[in-house]
């Protein structure tokens, strides 16, 4: 059969519908498939938002927990990103949150020592805190070399990643700043 463009242009003018014309021009049926899936029982549970960790585009999620576990995961069709879709690695998320190689508790090792001691919140944040404050302290710059004025460390650094949205990436940014910090980054793959 030869089609020209006038005839082409004419029939998509005139048609009802493109469906239509495919199939009455190429013999190409656009009609939806019927499925037969079953239907799956209702997933029981409580339903949070969260935001995948994976890349920085952030995607918003739909987590189901039940019993301590993650049982269902998908994409949040509210959110403005990704409106319910999910990649290969979102989708898998639950793997890693139902790992039984996650680690939920804290550990510490010693220096010089060789194995980890499981340690509890109330004892790591002051631990923590108290640190950034010595190493801020003792690496604390007020003046360079030129007597200039500059307030800052270089013994730390910020380390953000995807999981963080706007606000928190602003929230910490100027914590680090208030402390000194120079080296700040935000990266998700890191």
């Amino acid at each position: 059969m030869e089609l020209e463009r006038r005839s082409f242009v004419t029939a998509v003018a005139g048609s009802a519908g493109a469906g239509r014309l495919l199939k009455g021009l190429f013999g190409i049926d656009v009609r939806p498939a019927r499925t037969h899936a079953r239907a799956r029982p209702p997933i029981r549970g409580k339903i949070t938002t969260t935001i995948c960790p994976f890349c920085s585009v952030g995607c918003g999620l739909l987590v189901t927990a039940a019993d301590g576990k993650v049982v269902n995961l998908s994409g949040d069709p509210d959110h403005p990103i990704n409106e319910g879709a999910t990649c290969s690695k979102g989708a898998a998320l639950s793997q890693i949150a139902n790992s039984d190689r996650r680690v939920t508790k804290v550990l510490y090792r010693a220096p010089g020592a060789a194995a980890w001691q499981e340690k509890d919140w109330d004892w790591a944040l002051p631990r923590i805190a108290r640190r950034v404050k010595e190493t801020r302290d003792a690496t604390f710059l007020a003046r360079d070399g030129q007597d200039r004025t500059v307030n800052r460390t270089m013994g730390l650094a910020s380390l953000g990643g995807a999981a963080l949205d706007n606000e928190e990436c602003y929230s910490l940014s100027k914590l680090a700043r208030a402390l000194g910090l120079v080296y700040l980054e935000n990266h998700a793959r890191l």
